[in-house]
């Protein structure tokens, strides 16, 4: 190997005719990340991080220089990922679940990353310092949703511009706090609904630098007939902005369908909402979306970013007022639905109040138990209910024996009271 640490160029060459001898179908690119080689040019790919926390707007901010929804990026995510309390017990002592210490170091990454600093900054500036351990999870789950949303929706709208985006990490070999979508334990938590809603195969979304409202269709076939809805409320769920209007997706697009307009003049402390449902020809619904916003975006340092794998920030969000959401207790249901292949659980969430029911996050569990029913793939997650809206999601196992005991349905959230409901059979 030549010191660079890619091949020589009689070496590639054989590679390369290799390839084409037996006839490979897929494209090939010499490196992973930003190399050029006399034969095949520059690689078309960047793998610059970053793999600490970044506020949302850092994606779609950033155009030319490191990590952006720009090229295709091999390698990288938003933070840190903490896992709920119930893998946290598994993982740390009891006496060391809180205030967090050198045991949470432990379950850290290397390097750079060796414990989760910038995590907790970010979060007490952005959302005001945790109460306790519970408010820390709860906000912890927030900040994981709404940056890895960030991320693949960034690379989403700007196809081509941007080619592709590659998750550091999945999962973890072992009980973690940095970088996966569900942890050692395969519990999904807040990151990977994020990630799930961001890459739905027909979306819409919200762009941070220029509030415009943009559908992507990641299917290689047309769909018309839509309908997008988008709705803007101020904290106090007075509506700012409310528009509907009808359009086609083209194959593998993304398209810019309208701009919301600036919110009012308010104090920089405030917050708002944005709402937005994409409908096909016969009504239903393929897509919702649902941001909290501030009235000012993070300032990034770009001119003291050390390297790739973080760029600090001068000022952050101010989201602490959601602080402020008043506790409601939810309607709910739940029914088990036995199938050939595997058990399933419809839930059907309603939220009676005037108040906005915010990352309302739902559990199986067996009766008695304090842990999830794992693995579980739910529908959504981590959601949002206006004010008498209801929403009806399907929970799968894995199998047609995961709910052999009696189960309830434990639903939650930052301003919700917490519900266990006794799930019906079938």
């Amino acid at each position: 190997m030549a010191a660079t640490g890619r091949p020589p160029p009689d070496v590639e060459r054989a590679y390369l005719e290799v390839e084409k001898q037996v006839g490979w179908p897929n494209p090939v690119v010499n490196s992973a990340s930003d190399q050029s080689t006399t034969l095949t040019g520059k690689s078309g790919m960047k793998m610059t991080g970053p793999y600490d926390y970044e506020p949302p707007s850092y994606w779609l901010e950033d155009k030319s220089k490191w990590g952006g929804g720009w090229g295709y990026n091999t390698e990288t995510g938003p933070g840190p990922a903490i896992p709920p309390l119930e893998s946290l017990k598994k993982m740390l002592p009891k006496e060391h679940l809180w205030p967090i210490d050198e045991y949470w170091d432990f379950h850290a990454a290397g390097e750079r990353f060796k414990d989760l600093h910038r995590f907790n900054e970010a979060m007490n500036a952005t959302y005001g310092p945790p109460s306790g351990l519970e408010d820390y999870l709860r906000k912890a789950q927030a900040i994981a949703y709404d940056g890895e949303r960030a991320m693949f929706e960034a690379y989403a709208r700007n196809k081509y511009t941007s080619t592709g985006v590659i998750q550091w990490t999945l999962n973890n070999a072992w009980p973690s706090t940095y970088w996966h979508l569900y942890d050692y334990y395969m519990y999904p938590a807040g990151g990977f609904f994020g990630t799930r809603k961001a890459c739905e195969p027909l979306h819409v979304q919200y762009s941070y630098d220029d509030r415009s409202v943009v559908v992507i269709n990641t299917s290689q076939q047309s769909v018309a007939g839509l309908t997008v809805s988008a709705q803007a409320f101020d904290f106090n769920l007075e509506k700012l902005f409310s528009q509907k209007l009808k359009v086609d997706a083209g194959p593998d697009s993304s398209a810019t369908v309208l701009t919301l307009p600036d919110p009012p003049s308010q104090s920089q402390s405030a917050v708002y909402f944005v709402k937005l449902a994409l409908t096909d020809s016969a009504g239903k619904e393929v897509s919702s979306n649902f941001y909290w916003l501030p009235a000012k975006l993070a300032v990034i340092d770009w001119d003291n970013t050390p390297d790739s794998a973080f760029t600090p920030v001068k000022t952050f969000e101010d989201l602490t007022a959601l602080n402020k959401l008043p506790n409601i207790k939810l309607q709910a249901s739940a029914t088990r639905e036995k199938t050939a292949a595997h058990d399933r659980v419809r839930v059907r969430l309603h939220n009676p109040t005037k108040n906005l029911a915010f990352q309302v996050h739902m559990g199986i569990r067996t009766s008695g138990s304090t842990e999830e029913i794992l693995p579980v793939l739910w529908e959504d997650n981590y959601l949002a209910l206006m004010p008498g809206e209801s929403k009806t999601l399907i929970a799968r196992f894995l199998s047609k024996d995961a709910l052999k005991k009696p189960a309830v349905l434990v639903v939650q959230g930052w301003n919700i009271e917490a519900n266990t409901i006794a799930i019906k059979g079938r």
